[in-house]
């Protein structure tokens, strides 16, 4: 009964650890976070979800060949765990390996066929590698399982895009500033579209100020480049 008294405390202590570390981490304080995780995996190195959450941090914090042996590690137990594969796809991308995650997100695609973020990620790595018949693919599935979410239509704008499709491509950046209006990169492409490819130049000037007042300097520089002086606010 002593020992269960006197272990009792520190397992509560570690756990108030990781859950602060959890919370540092969701809250973007990715140094804090680390910080507190470094010192949960000391205590309990063999807890994948303390793995997983200091991936999280260190990749945030640029650190991404130390996030993916973190997170290999959390996967080594739980091989089919789609946020940890989701997390291990983020960081192969950010190390600039797309065609190993593009393999990553098939997996967790697999595991959870009605994931959205696994196929928007992978259709955005597909899109990056110039495969744009399957990046558009599985970004329409993305876009019927995450109507709400603005990154989603973004993406497939750019895609659409890139095919010369420019009336979707302005229906999806039209779409995605709908849903977050404070999107200023779909404004920039919108414009782009608008003064090189459609021949709207009043329309396009209106995407530029719209993104230059939301601090987009590309915004900016295209509005200078017609000559047009940014409205008062913009800077």
């Amino acid at each position: 009964m002593l020992t269960v008294v006197f272990l009792a405390p520190v397992a509560w202590a570690g756990q108030a650890l990781l859950v602060k570390g959890m919370e540092a981490q969701k809250a973007g304080r990715n140094a804090e976070a680390l910080k507190l995780l470094n010192t949960y995996v000391e205590r309990f190195p063999q807890i994948a979800e303390a793995r997983y959450y200091r991936a999280l941090a260190l990749n945030g914090l640029g650190r991404h060949k130390e996030a993916l042996e973190d997170v290999d590690k959390a996967l080594v137990d739980s091989p089919n765990n789609v946020n940890f594969l989701l997390a291990k796809g983020n960081i192969l991308v950010a190390l600039e390996r797309r065609p190993e995650a593009i393999l990553i997100y098939t997996q967790a695609m697999q595991c959870d066929p009605r994931n959205a973020e696994a196929c928007k990620e992978r259709g955005e790595c597909l899109a990056q590698e110039g495969q744009f018949a399957e990046a558009l693919a599985d970004l329409n599935k993305a876009a019927g399982l995450a109507r709400r979410d603005p990154w989603v239509f973004n993406r497939r704008g750019m895609v659409y895009f890139c095919q010369g499709e420019y009336q979707k491509a302005v229906a999806d950046f039209t779409t995605a500033i709908r849903l977050q209006p404070d999107l200023a990169m779909s404004y920039f492409f919108r414009g782009n579209i608008y003064r090189h490819h459609l021949n709207e130049p009043k329309k396009a000037i209106a995407d530029y100020q719209r993104g230059c007042r939301l601090g987009s300097s590309l915004c900016c520089g295209e509005l200078e480049k017609m000559g047009v002086k940014p409205e008062a606010g913009n800077r």
